[in-house]
């Protein structure tokens, strides 16, 4: 009788034991002072996409009282199973939650989430977390594509400006993008910003020159330049350093930057900026972890709710009435009088889009599996927060 009491008590001490691992392993961290996130970036402060991550991440910590000692973060992670290695050690540090920021990452913060089910996991720019069917595995963008498309509004009133003081003719208001890759992302951007453009000036062309590269200011400035030398006259990017702003104010020509306003190296050619917010997202995941509640599995957040901003508008650089142009198209964005891929207003090969079957749950052979024409407009990151924008419309030109 004994021995069968000793064996209750050992049995109800082990499943206590049990209990308690369980309870303390889980993500959630009832107050600021004992909740603990890391952010995993690709690059440091000196690449712009990164560095707004970085202030966004520690805005958000700031006000949510987060301590500055529970806040890890580490740079120049790359895309590799670097990534997955310094997710592992976060949650050996005992951080209840993680964040990544970059496209290649994702894989690695997959397996991370895997392994770590009670650790959440979230995602920028991914394109799995809608499909993985994991609890603690997220994916987050915005629509910049709005963004961008405003930040072409400003470009193409610039160029309507330069065509009425005669510095160029209407058939030489060429405008130039240095593009990373030539992935969806960076397709929806500069498509969406010439769109902009040309809803204010008809006769726009743009060139698209790749780096190849997210960041790399050398490249970056020389394919800025090599656009200029091609009669490109405002230059745009998705490419994270200065050097395409740089190489404009050393031309003299308009620049259109991302993530960062350039006005303090570029003081006479920044015209305007856009950027995704990170600020609300990063406080939405943040507060739910902390109450152990679930928060979207993929987000997607939108220029009404603050998530997508121009700013920086140079009104050195820009024409007169730029800044009520664009609250008045951002006001027509938000009600949705205007698309920004209204197909009404582009071509393909000379015909009109009436369907574009993408690549939304996501496989290597990038297999399209989602129509997103629906009432005369593409659906931009509607089925998906990531972008999956991927045509070549007329009027750009791939360098």
């Amino acid at each position: 009788m004994k021995k069968m009491l000793a064996f209750v008590l050992m049995a109800a001490l082990v499943l206590t034991m049990v209990a308690g691992c369980s309870s303390t392993s889980t993500a959630k961290s009832g107050n600021s002072s004992n909740f603990k996130v890391g952010f995993i970036f690709l690059h440091d402060e000196n690449s712009n996409y990164d560095k707004n991550f970085i202030d966004a991440a520690t805005a958000a910590c700031k006000n949510l009282n987060i301590p500055d000692e529970n806040v890890i973060i580490k740079t120049n992670v790359s895309e590799s199973n670097d990534c997955y290695e310094a997710a592992a050690e976060m949650v050996d540090m005992g951080c209840n939650l993680i964040f990544a920021d970059s496209f290649g990452h994702e894989s690695y913060i997959l397996q991370a989430a895997q392994e770590y089910p009670n650790v959440q996991f979230s995602h920028a720019t991914g394109v799995m977390a809608h499909t993985a069917d994991l609890a603690n595995f997220h994916d987050a963008f915005a629509d910049i594509y709005m963004g961008r498309y405003l930040a072409g509004v400003a470009a193409g009133m610039k160029l309507n400006q330069m065509i009425a003081d005669g510095q160029i003719t209407e058939d030489q208001a060429k405008m130039g993008y240095v593009g990373a890759y030539p992935y969806e992302e960076v397709k929806s951007g500069y498509t969406s910003f010439y769109l902009g453009a040309k809803s204010q000036c008809p006769s726009v062309t743009m060139d698209v020159k790749f780096t190849n590269s997210w960041f790399d200011i050398a490249k970056e400035k020389e394919a800025a330049i090599s656009l200029i030398n091609d009669g490109c006259v405002i230059i745009s990017q998705h490419a994270d350093s200065e050097g395409a702003p740089k190489a404009c104010e050393e031309n003299g020509v308009p620049n259109v930057s991302y993530n960062v306003s350039t006005i303090d190296i570029a003081p006479n050619t920044a015209l305007i900026a856009s950027r995704i917010n990170w600020v609300p997202y990063f406080e939405m995941i943040i507060k739910a972890t902390m109450a152990g509640e679930n928060y979207p599995t993929d987000y997607c957040a939108t220029i009404a709710e603050g998530g997508v901003e121009v700013f920086g508008l140079n009104d050195k650089v820009a024409a007169p009435g730029t800044a009520e142009k664009i609250e008045e198209i951002k006001a027509k964005l938000i009600s949705g009088e205007i698309h920004v891929y209204d197909c009404s207003t582009f071509t393909v090969g000379g015909e009109t889009v009436t369907s574009y079957m993408a690549n939304v749950d996501a496989d290597e052979a990038y297999t399209p599996d989602t129509e997103t024409v629906a009432d005369g407009y593409i659906h931009e990151s509607e089925y998906r927060s990531a972008p999956y924008f991927g045509l070549d419309i007329d009027g750009i030109t791939l360098k």
